[in-house]
């Protein structure tokens, strides 16, 4: 452009000369003569020759827009996107007659159908070639014929009433003459070819010369069909070697796969066995050695269980045998029981964890729950791994929110966190994400997936961070970062490739930010169905749902909480948990704006939840919120307790009497709180948190039951009868499907069922559906009993009839919160 004109004189070393004066005296013998041609006038763009090959270098610096023909050949090229001819002219030097053919350079790839003005603000350059008409007909005459016997004239005929010779004499001839066209590329622009004998040879010499030239055409097409073959025949050959090996390469891949998948079957069978006798032994009387000596097999064997999990899903990956399933589920419950699984290893480590679900994420979802939570196991699983301090932080919020709090969350303070610790900055950790442009704003959503929910989960923690160099291998199979760590923490390295691939199959994204010694935030999308439709199955569970939760929250509804904690993030946690039973929750930041809260003569608080590390920090000012908390309260009876990280939480000495706080050890569960606070207001329902043992809730439900255990391995029936026996079941063993169906066929006395999936003659899947059918106003619970909770076919479950799933060996919690769903210590036997 002109603006440009000068920094680009300066940067070549050259004035940019006008083309018209050179056209005036096209035959120069000096090369330098173009450079006391004039300057090219001032206009809108210039196209200066910036090279030249040697032949034509003399034209370097020349403004092609400010010669005649030169001009509308650009601008015609870069409008078309083709490559434009101009008219025959004299070229400059050689006074022979030659075109220049014209082709734009853009700067990006165009689609066939853009506009003209989208090319010409693409156009980048240009690329010109010079062709001299003469020597290239002449050279191509050769190839054909003797120019004694052919004549061959081309004219450019784009005007039809002016036809302009390009090459060949004018001198007309009424011998037989053949007319054909020509096609330079050019649209606009065309050509034709007139050829005729120069003279009328005698008649015989005509034959002679045709016969000759049929004859050589011949044995050109038969040398170019023979030519061909061949090639086919090759190209044939190499593609049946090519689909050959490849069916060689499925072949072998499915072996591998059916080879892990048999080989990882076969193995987990006994290991359930090991790890079942292993917890078996825990309960007998050992000394503290012996004990140590079990806990640490048993560790071991999850170990190996969860290796061969992860191997075979890796498998099933590069096989492409990995399929999603659709099912409803409660997106809340899942993160209950990640925490319960990851809860254990934080108290040991002394690190905070903590789950958030935002309110606008729908109650129920459709969608793949076991892939779902195998992801967020995965990612939770490092961080647990790699912190030692700290904080790991599980969020989950719908898309949207994130696109409409993203300048705010960005200029937010780096300690505003869980801990108060630093953290990795979660924002980058989306950056390429497809929902979310460079700028960090949203792609509009499609109109169309209304009903779909789009989801975006964080798992941050304050652990060690990923070293620089080992970030980009982070989602490479069986990479460690490197081998000091391996040997340090275990792992196989693939837990994250496949989080990559489950989260590609729900049409998400995942990525991270980690710096060195501050932390890692790992971050993925994905795509739900809105489980909250008008469907009749639907509706129903989601009933089922509901009453479970009303069940467990009714007696809190309409009840009022204070929450005590100075630390916004850690506050919003504990509010969620809290709202989860129907509470309506306050926050403040410290005991003596709890205090003015709790005097509102207009208010009712029937609890107070007090951060430990606020009551601990001043002794006196806790008793004395105490001894004010007693004055002021009157009529209802309010209760005191503490939110501790670990089991050995105390409360202050100085506080007695009956607003003695209770300590509630975190993470935060709606369950563990409902438990809690049924129990501080006398009750003794709930399921079983930190002040009651599992096994003692899991005896009052299974005392006295009758139970059927559906197994075929020896190994496994006495390991599950011994389990339930141990909580005080009646326990039946049954070896077969077939010997199941015959004792559940109504009526029967047994108040549920426990059914291995996996069994020779018939599996467990054919074995529901058969008693299914057997019953009409009769419905036994059965449980499915798998190896791996992760990889459980939720969905042939629920097709079949099942009414859920435990894991082998049994775990207390897990067997507890599904069999609570059908027995209760009041209810009958049989539901």
């Amino acid at each position: 452009m002109h603006s440009e004109r000068e920094q680009f004189e300066n940067q070549q070393g050259w004035t940019i000369k006008r083309m018209d004066t050179f056209e005036q005296s096209p035959v120069q013998k000096d090369d330098n003569v173009a450079k006391a041609l004039e300057p090219s006038p001032i206009q809108e763009e210039y196209a200066p020759v910036i090279f030249a090959q040697d032949t034509v270098a003399h034209v370097v610096s020349l403004d092609m827009l400010s010669g005649t023909e030169d001009r509308e050949n650009v601008l015609r090229a870069r409008a078309s996107g083709k490559g434009v001819l101009t008219a025959p002219f004299r070229l400059l030097k050689t006074n022979r007659l030659g075109v220049i053919l014209t082709f734009a350079v853009y700067k990006t790839d165009l689609p066939s159908n853009a506009m003209p003005n989208e090319r010409i603000q693409a156009t980048d350059g240009y690329l010109g070639g010079i062709f001299d008409i003469e020597s290239l007909v002449e050279k191509l005459l050769q190839q054909l014929a003797s120019k004694q016997t052919i004549l061959v004239n081309v004219y450019d005929i784009t005007n039809q009433s002016h036809p302009i010779s390009m090459y060949g004499s004018n001198v007309s001839d009424d011998g037989l003459e053949h007319v054909s066209a020509l096609n330079f590329g050019d649209p606009f622009r065309k050509h034709e070819m007139r050829c005729r004998f120069k003279q009328k040879p005698p008649w015989p010499w005509l034959a002679i010369t045709t016969s000759i030239g049929i004859l050589v055409i011949a044995l050109l097409i038969g040398y170019i069909f023979h030519a061909t073959m061949n090639r086919i025949a090759k190209v044939e050959d190499d593609y049946n070697e090519m689909m050959e090996l490849k069916k060689r390469a499925e072949a072998a891949d499915v072996a591998k796969s059916q080879f892990l998948a048999t080989v990882s079957h076969e193995i987990r069978t006994p290991m359930n066995g090991v790890l079942g006798m292993l917890h078996m032994l825990m309960d007998t009387e050992l000394d503290a050695t012996q004990q140590d000596y079990v806990r640490t097999a048993q560790d071991s064997g999850k170990a190996l269980v969860s290796l061969i999990n992860e191997v075979l899903d890796q498998a099933k990956i590069e096989s492409g045998k990995i399929e999603l399933e659709a099912m409803q589920f409660d997106l809340r419950a899942i993160m209950d029981e990640v925490l319960a699984l990851f809860s254990g290893k934080a108290h040991e480590k002394g690190v905070e964890l903590a789950v958030y679900v935002s309110d606008g994420v729908p109650e129920m979802l459709i969608g793949d729950p076991g892939r779902f939570r195998q992801i967020i196991t995965n990612l939770m699983g490092n961080s647990i791994k790699f912190t030692k301090k700290g904080h790991i932080f599980l969020t989950v919020h719908l898309v949207e929110e994130v696109m409409d709090s993203i300048d705010v969350e960005t200029e937010s303070s780096s300690r505003n966190t869980l801990s108060g610790l630093p953290v990795a900055d979660r924002c980058r950790s989306w950056v390429g994400f497809k929902t979310f442009n460079p700028e960090g704003s949203s792609h509009t959503l499609s109109p169309s997936s209304s009903d779909l929910i789009n989801l975006i989960v964080s798992v941050e923690d304050t652990g060690e961070g990923i070293p620089l160099e080992a970030q980009p291998r982070v989602f490479t199979p069986f990479m460690q970062v490197d081998p000091s760590i391996s040997r340090k923490y275990g792992g196989t390295g693939i837990g994250l490739s496949i989080s990559k691939c489950l989260v590609g199959l729900m049409n998400g994204d995942i990525g991270f930010v980690s710096i060195p010694d501050i932390g890692s935030t790992f971050t993925f999308t994905a795509v739900f169905s809105n489980g909250c439709s008008n469907s009749n199955d639907s509706k129903l569970q989601k009933q089922r749902l509901k009453t479970q939760t009303n069940t467990m929250s009714s007696k809190f509804q309409g009840m009022t909480a204070l929450v005590v904690d100075p630390k916004p993030v850690r506050a919003k946690v504990s509010r969620y948990q809290i709202q989860r039973l129907g509470i309506h929750v306050e926050l403040v930041l410290d005991l003596n704006q709890g205090l003015s809260s709790i005097s509102n003569e207009n208010k009712v608080v029937n609890m107070v939840f007090i951060e430990q590390e606020v009551w601990d920090k001043d002794s006196s000012i806790s008793a004395l919120f105490v001894n004010k908390l007693q004055k002021i309260v009157s009529g209802v009876s309010t209760k005191l307790f503490l939110l501790g990280n670990s089991l050995s939480s105390r409360t202050n000495t100085a506080t007695s009497g009956v607003y003695t706080p209770s300590v509630i050890t975190k993470p935060l569960k709606a369950s563990m709180l409902a438990a809690s606070l049924q129990r501080a207001m006398g009750g003794n329902k709930g399921n079983p948190c930190n002040g009651e043992h599992p096994s003692l809730s899991l005896r009052k439900l299974l005392v006295g039951r009758k139970m059927l255990i559906v197994d075929d391995n020896k190994v496994n029936l006495m390991v599950a009868a011994a389990a339930l026996k141990k909580y005080g079941a009646d326990v039946v063993c049954a070896d077969s499907g077939q010997k199941a169906i015959k004792l559940l066929k109504p009526p029967h006395k047994f108040d549920a069922c426990f059914m291995d999936i996996q069994m020779p003659e018939m599996d467990g899947f054919e074995a529901t559906r058969r008693i299914r059918d057997m019953e009409s106003n009769w419905h036994i619970p059965i449980l499915a009993m798998t190896a791996d909770v992760i990889q459980a076919t939720y969905e042939e479950c629920q097709r079949c009839g099942m009414d859920g799933y435990v894991s082998k060996p049994f775990e207390a919690e897990q067997l507890y919160h599904e069999v609570s769903r059908f027995l209760q210590p009041t209810s009958s036997a049989n539901l």
